[in-house]
């Protein structure tokens, strides 16, 4: 709205107001009425309905007499207040482009009101002010103007500030002395709101009094207002380039600021100091200050903005705040999950080899609390946060080595204590922890022995077992594993055993509820059907007579009466390895080694007897039973064929894991390289001086601005992407408007560029585009209408919020007058199409959670894999699975060693996270039987929400379509 004097401003645009439908539109002969007999009532109903009319257009120019004569004399507050909106939206120009006549009396009333003895009046006249911009209105007030900067009351004074900004900014030449008149104001000033304006005025109309100010009033900065000192913060921040020169001074407020009681305060100086400075008492002084904001903040959403200012500082200055770590473990005492994660990711960032032992101790009193804690409300936020600090110290052990023993005998010493998810993330840490130190592995041989029977999970005992059977390798080692796994199991034969004490407590008549035949309800089980919806199967199954009481019972035995025979399959293997390695030492009887052998024999066949009898509520599976088989024969045969049963159950099976961790270390390292800063520079490099190189023309202000193109995602290098990849044609080069768009997508913002051409030689007036959208798609606001000359181009933007991670579509019409009076013209365009991986990133997760996550999500979509023999006669699998992963954006969570290799299938897990923090899982199953045949299988999408699995399902059917040459 800002003019030239002399000028009349353009139409302001104003906000439309929404009439109401049940209400009827006045006509002007009764708003005259109601202005000149009504009582103030109907007046403010009749002034309200003015000010809706004119801001929607309705011509109200013959009412601006009677609301001079009958509306402003009144002394009715509320009469007041809509009198000065209705002066800010009323017509004051004539058809030739003079002010109207009325309007110098207007300008009296104005002026009346600046010298009213009530202060809101005053007050309220003074903030009009700021919106007025025609020169003739505003030069007669400049007096009762100054004259309310010495008015006895603080809402005068701090409104009189804020009108001769607004004056001085817009019409400097009415004012011309304001800067000064500010000046001296604030020298005498001592209300803080009043200052904190006259301040900020100051700022930005004349910055070398502000900081002349600042010199004379430093070592006041610690007792000012809040509002005040925010002010202060915002004069060094946009002071700083230009007066290098007082840098030590804004620096020393700064730091006094640092210390201020408000929290904004505190957030605001210390993003304004390392702004300032560089150095690194600076920059740990910024840093302790969000930390202490993040620890002692009430609002979540704060104190995961402060720790993500947090974590840029940290990236910026490598190595600086390694010594403030402790200090941020202070944040763990927040019982939000969210929260903690981020401090954790910070704290593992930070971590190095000279504070990860009182890292590592601070993790572990946390960990004891999560474990003593008592409380079935808390118990999944406390599940939760313990299977997080395990995963924290698993990462920090596997950083830095030194500490690996003393977490395993942490993880080792609490495992039986943990809940199922955190058991197995620690049983996991300590066998890869086994692999990569040998020198530990006899410790932990010893705490798993004398910890087994603590066990009471599947996945926790599997994966025990596969450490003992891996490396336990002296006699005596053995000989000790052997013992615990006896204990473990009970009295043998296993089903002989049971039957017996089955027997048992038939003839003692003991008939309680845990042993009596009952009918079994087999539990509802989810069934997906070919349309990937699911239906639920529940089955009644007769049981006989064989339900055992199993909390008494060994945890092995119990395990297996609970038909988890893929334990059983582990066991069996554990077994072999044992009996094998035993076999291989030497001076060990062959007594003993016979013993063991018939031993193991007998226990595996218990295992596969247990799984077909009645005692079990499911019997044994086909793989199982092949399983635990095979390792029967191979111990019937191992006589004849040492060497191969050696390498096949021993040599294979640890060398494959160690490969596999050897991977994952590398896949860690190559993407820690990946996110890392490159500092290195080249010995012949120029070195650039920030404080002597030239500045850019027109590089005004600094960090303000460049939030500002963070945030609007121009600070990307969008400058070197030609805007031509993402513009749609909207019309054809034939109708009567051409119209295209360039679509940018920035994170949960659409803004589209539509270039508008007429085609014809005729105007086309009120020619306006009009969008709608289907999906979470919503408009923000609406492209206003305008005129278009022949043969004429404009430019037009739109702008559309997403709020979620489904391929939405744009569509709509231009709709424009022309060239005849009543001609009405209508043009659909294409539609848009919002695709969806704009917003799907790769990451990562491990195998527990993608495992939940898979077992959680509802929807499911399967999508059929079929290629051409021709089109897969030049493709194999790997380079399938990476053409497929570059389609959808996801990342293979399958290690590379367990792709390798040439076979004739591959299956391997896929993971993505959008940015609204929507998880998409896949699995794929592909094979390629020989060099010639086609490549088939189908791919398994699951996500929480049901566009995801259906979008993602039809980017792999495109994908599986335009395979790459």
């Amino acid at each position: 709205m800002a003019t030239s004097a002399g000028k009349p401003p353009a139409e302001a645009c104003y906000m439309l107001i929404h009439p109401s439908l049940d209400v009827e539109t006045p006509n002007l002969q009764i708003l005259k009425r109601n202005l000149e007999r009504g009582t103030d009532d109907i007046k403010v109903e009749a002034l309200q309905q003015i000010i809706s009319g004119t801001v929607q257009g309705e011509n109200y120019d013959q009412l601006l007499m009677h609301v001079i004569r009958f509306v402003m004399p009144t002394r009715n507050k509320a009469l007041k207040k809509l009198l000065l909106f209705y002066w800010e939206v009323c017509p004051k120009y004539a058809a030739d482009g003079t002010l109207k006549q009325e309007t110098i009396l207007i300008c009296n009333a104005l002026r009346n009101d600046l010298q009213h003895p009530n202060e809101y009046i005053r007050g309220a006249t003074l903030r009009f002010l700021c919106k007025l911009r025609e020169a003739e209105i505003i030069e007669p007030l400049i007096g009762p103007t100054r004259e309310c900067l010495e008015h006895r009351h603080a809402y005068v004074r701090k409104n009189a500030v804020v009108a001769v900004a607004a004056i001085y900014r817009c019409l400097p030449h009415l004012i011309p002395d304001a800067p000064e008149l500010i000046s001296s104001f604030l020298a005498a000033e001592a209300d803080m709101t009043c200052r904190r304006n006259a301040l900020a005025m100051l700022t930005a109309s004349a910055p070398a009094a502000a900081v002349h100010w600042l010199k004379e009033n430093a070592q006041l900065v610690a007792g000012f207002d809040e509002l005040l000192q925010l002010a202060v913060i915002d004069l060094i921040r946009r002071c700083a380039r230009d007066f290098a020169a007082e840098k030590t001074l804004f620096v020393r407020c700064i730091f006094e600021l640092l210390g201020a009681t408000a929290s904004a305060v505190k957030y605001e100086a210390a993003t304004s100091l390392v702004g300032l400075t560089a150095n690194p008492a600076a920059v740990k002084a910024a840093a302790a200050c969000y930390i202490s904001l993040a620890a002692k903040e009430s609002d979540n959403n704060v104190k995961i903005i402060v720790l993500e200012r947090l974590d840029q500082l940290r990236t910026r200055h490598e190595g600086i705040l390694d010594d403030l770590v402790m200090d941020l473990l202070r944040v763990l005492s927040t019982p939000d999950l969210g929260v903690r994660r981020k401090a954790l990711a910070i704290v593992m960032k930070l971590a190095s080899r000279r504070n990860v032992n009182d890292v590592i101790a601070m993790l572990r009193k946390e960990l004891t609390k999560t474990v003593t804690s008592g409380g079935d409300q808390q118990q999944d936020k406390t599940s939760d946060y313990r299977l997080l600090l395990i995963q924290t110290i698993h990462t920090c052990a596997g950083e830095f080595p030194e500490v690996a023993a003393d977490v395993v005998d942490l993880f080792l010493d609490s495992i039986s204590e943990f809940g199922a998810s955190s058991a197995t993330d620690a049983i996991i840490f300590v066998r890869e922890v086994a692999e990569k130190f040998p020198a530990l592995r006899q410790n932990i041989i010893k705490h798993l022995v004398s910890s087994f029977l603590d066990f009471k999970t599947g996945k926790v005992i599997r994966g025990a077992l596969w450490i003992l059977g891996e490396y336990a390798e002296s006699g005596d080692e053995i000989r000790d594993v052997w013992t615990k796994l006896r204990e473990a199991i009970g009295e043998l034969p296993l089903l002989a055993a049971e039957q017996r004490e089955l027997e048992a407590a038939k003839e003692s008549g003991d008939k309680s509820p845990q042993e009596q035949a009952v009918t079994v309800s087999v539990p509802a089980s989810r069934r997906v059907l070919p349309d990937g919806t699911y239906a639920t199967e529940s089955a009644m199954t007769a049981v006989a007579s064989t339900t055992i009481k199993l909390d008494s019972k060994p945890p092995l035995r119990a395990v297996l009466l609970h038909s988890d025979f893929f334990t059983g399959t582990v066991l069996a293997s554990t077994l072999a390895k044992l009996v094998l390695r035993f076999a291989k030492l030497e001076g060990e009887s062959d007594e003993q080694l016979n013993s063991l052998r018939a031993e193991a024999v007998l226990i595996m066949a218990g295992v596969i007897r247990i799984g077909q009898s009645t005692f079990v509520s499911n019997a044994i599976d086909e793989d199982s039973y092949d399983r635990v088989l095979a390792c029967i024969r191979a111990l019937e045969y191992m006589d004849e064929d040492a060497d191969v049963l050696t390498g096949a159950f021993i040599s294979d099976t640890q060398s494959a894991f160690a490969r596999l961790v050897k991977g994952e270390a590398k896949r860690e390292r190559e993407e820690k390289k990946l996110h890392s800063k490159e500092t290195a520079v080249q010995v012949d490099d120029a070195i650039g001086f920030r404080l002597v190189a030239k500045k850019p023309a027109g590089d005004a202000d600094n960090s303000i601005e460049r939030d500002i193109e963070l945030a609007t995602g121009e600070a990307e290098g969008r400058a070197a992407v030609s805007k031509l990849d993402t513009v749609v044609q909207l019309t054809g080069f034939s109708d009567a408007v051409y119209a295209e768009a360039y679509v940018c997508v920035n994170q949960y913002d659409i803004l589209l560029d539509i270039m508008v051409v007429n085609q014809t030689n005729t105007m086309l007036r009120n020619l306006s585009i009009e969008f709608s959208t289907v999906g979470d798609l919503k408009l923000v606001e609406k492209p206003a209408s305008y005129t278009l000359a022949p043969y004429s181009f404009s430019s037009v933007k739109a702008s559309i919020k997403v709020s979620s991670t489904e391929t939405g579509l744009i569509f709509g019409n231009i709709v424009y007058d022309g060239p005849g009076v009543n001609d009405n013209h209508c043009i659909v365009l294409n539609d848009i199409r919002v695709d969806i991986m704009e917003y799907i990133r790769p990451a990562r997760c491990d195998e527990t959670q993608f495992h939940a996550m898979w077992t959680e999500f509802e929807w499911e979509n399967k999508v059929n894999m079929s290629t051409t023999k021709e089109a897969a006669e030049n493709l194999d699998l790997r380079a399938y699975l990476k053409h497929i992963m570059d389609a959808t954006n996801m990342a293979c969570l399958t290690p590379e060693n367990a792709l390798a290799g040439d076979c004739g299938f591959l299956s391997a897990n896929l993971y993505a996270r959008s940015i609204f923090g929507e998880d998409a899982l896949a699995n794929i199953s592909i094979e390629k039987p020989t060099d010639s045949s086609p490549i088939t299988g189908h791919i398994r999408i699951r996500a929480k929400t049901q566009g995801i699995a259906l979008n993602l399902g039809d980017k792999i059917s495109a994908a599986k379509v335009a395979l790459p040459e």
